[in-house]
């Protein structure tokens, strides 16, 4: 199998990372073994085995893609990690940095010399380089940027300007220019000179002698119509353009929207600056839903799996804390009607359906909110309207829901005077609670996007405080009131 096939075979990741590990393995093995017999040339042969180990291992790495070796890297403890690391190819460093995680990232720099940073990183595209930097020490920036030509240190200079989580951070400076004056059969001349396209081309820039874009030219059109045909009557000049400032969010929607695979951008003055690509907005799609679940569970950060326990630890105190004030909070309610309970033991049984149920409903409102933030869907003009229909949604399952559990109520405790009012009050605090609940899930989300944050920023910590409070609270204040 060639390894063009192979690297697209069906698991082929994961077969090459149980490979590796097993070679890990089997080396340990052997070279504890080895360790332990006695002979005159002892030292030798265990150098001998740990060479050969080590070649064996090396030849693997050499066959993978930088992206597979990452993602090997990721899954190896620390101690391994290092070993894998300083058998890969030194060309290949530069590209495998881009594809880790940054917890992991961090780790692999903290192992290398300047001199290796600055290999790595000028092996890299403009935009790569932009990327890295930040994550670089100082020093090796400074010297990397001196390492550099003029007209790729101003560009990296550039991205470096702008925001991570902003067009102007994400676009690169790789693309082709035409004129519109010029034939197709000229434009397909150009481009055999160039002889080679830079990666996910799939269209070219129309632009002025100022560099103002004018439209694009798609590379379907020019292989289907007339050769000599002007570029202008072909091209298109409506496309979908950029500008630096513009928010990553909106540009990856557009990209899903309208199926693009590269985008010009220009500045204030329609000059062409840049370009988009979809390969790099579906890796900003893929950390910014990786960041999102982080952060819904908590997490301030991007946690290495095989990061120190003190270390890990740290990175889940914030949260931590958050959640035990909440649940003192919702202790105190509940311990303000400890004479309510102390009379009806059944109500300490029952308490917790009510705030696990409103928990549950006012997840399902928050996902949706959350989404639609995200999305943009949501904006003044339908807001009150989705949080009339959640409400009613809650009304609804509150019925339904709580009048079933009211039924289930009476027959486990009808044996007690208080079973038929016992009922009643669950019933309607699980129908209070939901829609308190829908309430929750609703503003939750929107309070966080108004105080800066993105909306899934603590959302569920926020509802899960509310939910359970406020449920236990509407249960007791209507079991002592009513009962």
């Amino acid at each position: 199998m060639s390894q063009i096939q192979e690297i697209h075979s069906k698991d082929h990741v994961e077969d090459s990372l149980r490979q590796v590990t097993d070679i890990i393995s089997r080396q340990k093995l052997v070279e504890s073994l080895v360790h332990k017999q006695e002979g005159p040339r002892h030292d030798l042969v265990e150098a001998l085995v740990h060479k050969q180990n080590l070649v064996e291992l090396q030849k693997k790495l050499d066959l993978l893609h930088p992206a597979d070796v990452a993602y090997i890297l990721e899954a190896l403890p620390i101690e391994d990690r290092l070993l894998v690391w300083e058998l890969v190819k030194a060309d290949c460093d530069g590209d495998i940095l881009l594809e880790v995680s940054d917890a992991v990232r961090e780790s692999l720099i903290e192992t290398m010399d300047n001199r290796e940073l600055v290999a790595a990183a000028a092996s890299l595209d403009t935009d790569e380089i932009a990327d890295l930097a930040p994550d670089l020490p100082k020093d090796v920036v400074q010297e990397l940027m001196k390492s550099l030509d003029a007209a790729k240190r101003a560009q990296v200079e550039s991205s470096l300007s702008y925001a991570e989580d902003s067009v102007g951070g994400l676009m690169d400076y790789d693309f082709v220019t035409i004129r519109a004056d010029v034939t197709l059969e000229a434009a397909l001349r150009y481009l055999r000179l160039m002889g080679d396209l830079p990666q996910h081309t799939d269209k070219l820039f129309v632009v002025e002698r100022n560099g103002r874009l004018i439209g694009t030219l798609p590379l379907k059109r020019m292989l289907v119509h007339d050769p000599e045909a002007h570029v202008a009557a072909v091209m298109s000049d409506d496309p979908v353009v950029f500008h630096p400032s513009d928010e990553a969010d909106d540009a990856a929607q557009a990209f899903e929207r309208y199926d693009l695979v590269t985008a010009p951008v220009v500045d204030a003055k329609g000059v062409l600056v840049g370009r988009l690509t979809v390969d790099v907005m579906l890796d900003f799609i893929r950390a910014k839903a990786e960041a999102d679940m982080l952060q819904v569970a908590g997490l301030r950060e991007e946690e290495d799996m095989f990061s120190t326990v003190w270390k890990a630890a740290k990175n889940r105190w914030l949260w931590l804390g958050i959640n035990l004030c909440t649940a003192l909070i919702a202790s105190r309610v509940v311990g303000a009607f400890e004479g309510s309970i102390a009379q009806l033991s059944a109500l300490a049984a029952l308490m917790p359906i009510v705030a696990g149920m409103g928990g549950n409903a006012g997840s399902q409102t928050l996902t949706l909110v959350v989404r639609g933030l995200a999305l943009n869907i949501i904006s003044k003009k339908n807001a009150n309207r989705l949080m009339l229909k959640e409400l009613g949604i809650s009304v609804l399952n509150g019925v339904v829901w709580g009048g079933i559990m009211g039924v289930v109520t009476y027959f486990l405790y009808r044996d007690l005077p208080q079973a038929l009012p016992l009922a009643l009050v669950m019933t309607a605090a699980m129908l209070l609670n939901l829609m308190l609940s829908a309430l929750a899930g609703y503003w939750a989300p929107n309070i966080i996007v108004r105080l800066g944050h993105d909306p899934a920023f603590g959302a569920h910590v926020l509802l899960t405080f509310i939910t359970d409070s406020m449920g236990f609270f509407i249960f007791l204040s209507l079991a002592t009131v009513l009962l």
